[in-house]
């Protein structure tokens, strides 16, 4: 039974990354293809919808001038949080990055004007979710345009 699981070129054309950023990134442990990972040359990396999720929060935090050192401790924190990181929003005030648990917060954070960035983690998800939907329907489209039909 074959995996199921994103290819490389998918991921960098869904993420926004380009394919140096993504070998890295699994290179270094900053995201690893949870599906299936590399298994020396030639060999094929899938990476999961959760896998997905977490590339598009670093693309995120990337865009809104974290650097990876910063983006790799909020992920170490983030994994090591006691629930799941769906429902978290992030806010950095340049130098630490925030777990955020409830709009009050975000609002005090950003209203003192220390607030950089608030990513919520939802929004990402969604966001993701959208996008493979509108893939997967062009997708069919081509392929029932190609069979005649």
């Amino acid at each position: 039974m074959a995996e199921h699981g994103y290819r490389v070129p998918d991921v960098t054309k869904i993420v926004g990354i380009s394919y140096r950023q993504l070998d890295y990134w699994a290179r270094t442990g900053l995201v690893r293809p949870s599906v299936k990972d590399a298994q020396g040359s030639g060999s094929q990396r899938l990476y999961s919808f959760q896998d997905l999720a977490l590339l598009k929060l670093i693309k995120r935090m990337l865009d809104s001038g974290m650097n990876l050192r910063q983006i790799r401790t909020a992920m170490r924190t983030l994994r090591n949080l006691k629930r799941p990181a769906l429902g978290t929003t992030l806010v950095s005030d340049g130098n630490r990055i925030y777990s955020v648990e409830s709009p009050e917060e975000v609002v005090d954070l950003l209203a003192s004007g220390q607030g950089v960035f608030a990513i919520a983690v939802d929004k990402v998800w969604t966001d993701l979710e959208g996008t493979l939907a509108k893939a997967s329907r062009k997708k069919g489209r081509g392929a029932r345009a190609a069979g005649g039909a």
